[in-house]
């Protein structure tokens, strides 16, 4: 086993647009490419942060992104490292889907879908110290808005200690492979919100309705709360330009005429 530290490709250093995506693209292909192989470890934070000229939360975020993938592996106390190829092919979504409004839309459904039962199988398994963590991950929302911030990152992370808080590692994974195609949809929402106050007191009402609701072990109305969560979630990005008001309509259609055919 040996730790490895491998010098960035050219440039140096990551420009301002997407930091986590590039960055994991970067390791993700010193993997491929064999510059980092099964059992290396992986630099630290801090290491990578100096080394590629980011801040430790797009760390972070870059290697939770890898991980999604099953590339990396974290073992406590000792950092994380690179895993041995998979057996099996992993789940992956035609690129496209970021092109195309009615696949994004279809996205944003299955994640109202999962994210409903996730909340509701939080209510029933999520320990103090979990709902605790769902209590400061709303709290890291606010201070980020406060701050100037979008809170992306902030919001994907609350989202994924919901799925966390289920005891079902499976959930937290799917959670984290699904970002990448919400996350620049989510970027442009949350802009508008930053604009809109009653934007972002509803986004912060929905998000404590879900954390309440699994607090108090209230599965119905934690499922309830996620999934009202996502739908309006849909609206604001309708109401905020990013996808076409009758998306969805459209994308339902396309299906029922698929399945009728």
């Amino acid at each position: 086993m040996t730790m490895a530290l491998i010098p960035p490709a050219v440039p140096s250093r990551l420009g301002r647009e997407s930091l986590a995506d590039r960055l994991a693209e970067r390791l993700s292909a010193q993997i491929d490419g064999g510059a980092l192989v099964p059992g290396d470890r992986l630099p630290t934070e801090a290491q990578l942060a100096a080394t590629h000229g980011v801040s430790r939360s797009v760390v972070r975020e870059a290697v939770h992104r890898i991980k999604s993938r099953g590339l990396l592996v974290s073992r406590q106390g000792s950092g994380v490292f690179v895993t041995k190829p998979a057996e099996h092919r992993a789940l992956e979504f035609d690129p496209a889907v970021l092109a195309s409004v009615q696949a994004v839309v279809q996205v944003i459904e299955v994640r109202r879908v999962l994210e409903g039962e996730i909340a509701a199988l939080a209510a029933e398994r999520a320990t103090r110290a979990q709902v605790a963590g769902l209590r400061r991950a709303l709290a890291a929302i606010d201070a980020a808005s406060g701050a100037g911030r979008d809170g992306v990152a902030e919001d994907l992370a609350f989202h994924r200690a919901i799925g966390e808080a289920t005891g079902n590692p499976q959930f937290s994974r799917l959670l984290g492979f699904l970002e990448q195609y919400l996350r620049e949809g989510m970027r442009i929402t949350r802009g508008n919100e930053a604009r809109r106050l009653d934007f972002m007191e509803a986004v912060r009402h929905e998000h404590r309705a879900i954390v309440d609701a699994i607090a108090i072990r209230d599965a119905r109305a934690a499922r309830r709360a996620a999934t009202s969560h996502l739908v309006h979630s849909q609206g604001r990005l309708e109401r905020g330009g990013v996808i076409a008001p009758r998306a969805a309509k459209k994308a339902a259609t396309s299906n029922l005429k698929e399945r009728s055919r």
